[in-house]
């Protein structure tokens, strides 16, 4: 159905039918978080809500972008585009990044439509950025490997919108597959795929927040200037999270360069101990409870309504554990265990929380789906765009 809404959006603005419509997910990451720049390890599901690009040859000088729920169009040019603040700066970064694939530089004409909710840390810019580099590649008949996909959507977010993210949301949009979690080595970018078959409960507290003014610059900066303390007694240490717990107390690191070291080297153990756990099919929910609190106090990126969120879904019947995902600051937390339990634990959380807060969360049961694809190519329509 979003593919029939996303041509129609296409031919309301251009007047003509999309030649290519390709989608891709968003992400929860069920464990390791803001390890990912650190060279340490993450587990993040696809989810079932996604993002539609519809794609054509740009009929004007300069690319255009539409969105149906971001209401304001974006247009730069081809030669020389930069970044202008605006939501179609992952859609031009990507289209800049694409010629590298092979998909050529010249204007285009773009439509979106989404279901994964913007600013709450399910990864809705990675998910544009890999749906737009898997349309521009169809069109331009170069289909694209996935993971050549994902690395070229995160230099577009790194390089033209300038935000310093890992590699984890555009690998998980490109790569993650159905009923499994994507265990990805962010140092080497080795991928294996992990079964995962509990199912999850996002809960969204309506706390918006934006990389581009949360704390998460200053993070990174605060993990560079610990890595460049330990290199001081270790300097073959290859990256922050590589570093072990006995380096840590000999480098007696001041505050809160410790704490930021501290949550990133545990929650890379705690990744691997987490797929331990699913492989021998023991409760996972342990680790999740204590990758929030080294969130919460490590890391001091929660929020009092992901705090709160997770204190209410612990500890029942069927529920193994809770965290914040995402950068956090805001955002979504997530719920694992039982479907049924889930199911009957949501309309009560989101009652609950309502009268905490005096706002109502959006609650999504989710199981790991499948990463990007194309939706729809016309061959014709194709051809005629690039001049084929």
């Amino acid at each position: 159905m979003t593919v029939e809404r996303v041509q129609s959006l296409f031919a309301m603005a251009y007047g003509r039918v999309p030649a290519v419509v390709a989608s891709a997910p968003g992400r929860v990451n069920l464990i390791g978080e803001h390890t990912d720049y650190n060279g340490g390890e993450v587990l993040p599901i696809a989810i079932a809500q996604r993002t539609w690009v519809a794609m054509g040859a740009g009929a004007r000088e300069k690319s255009r972008a539409v969105s149906a729920e971001r209401g304001e169009v974006g247009e730069w040019e081809p030669e020389s585009a930069k970044a202008q603040g605006g939501w179609w700066d992952y859609v031009a970064g990507s289209l800049l990044e694409g010629e590298s694939l092979g998909a050529a530089r010249r204007p285009y004409d773009v439509a979106v439509v989404s279901d994964v909710p913007m600013g709450s840390g399910l990864s809705s810019s990675a998910a544009l950025e890999v749906a737009t580099l898997t349309a521009a590649l169809s069109l331009n008949g170069r289909e694209g490997d996935r993971l050549a996909i994902a690395s070229a959507a995160h230099r577009a977010e790194n390089r033209y919108v300038g935000v310093a993210s890992g590699i984890m949301d555009q690998f998980a949009s490109a790569l993650c597959t159905e009923g499994n979690a994507l265990h990805l080595y962010c140092a080497t970018e080795e991928t294996e795929s992990v079964p995962f078959d509990r199912a999850v409960l996002i809960v969204d507290t309506v706390t918006p927040r934006s990389l581009r003014t949360s704390a998460f610059n200053q993070r990174r900066a605060e993990c560079e200037a610990a890595l460049s303390r330990l290199r001081e007694i270790e300097p073959t240490l290859p990256y922050l999270a590589a570093a072990s717990p006995d380096l840590l107390a000999r480098a007696a690191l001041p505050s809160p360069l410790a704490e930021r070291a501290r949550h990133v080297v545990s929650e890379t153990a705690r990744v691997g101990e987490f797929i331990q756990a699913l492989r021998r099919g023991e409760p996972a929910g342990p680790l999740l409870n204590a990758s929030h609190r080294s969130l919460r106090d490590d890391y001091e990126c929660s929020s009092p309504e992901l705090d709160w969120v997770v204190e209410h879904c612990v500890a029942r019947v069927g529920i193994e554990g809770a965290r914040l995902t995402g950068a956090g600051w805001g955002g979504c937390a997530i719920v694992v265990g039982d479907a049924d339990a889930l199911e009957e634990l949501a309309p009560e959380l989101a009652a609950s929380y309502e009268q905490a807060w005096e706002r109502a969360p959006h609650t999504w049961l989710t199981r790991a789906s499948g990463g990007a694809r194309v939706e729809s190519r016309h061959p014709d329509l194709a051809r005629a765009d690039t001049g084929a």
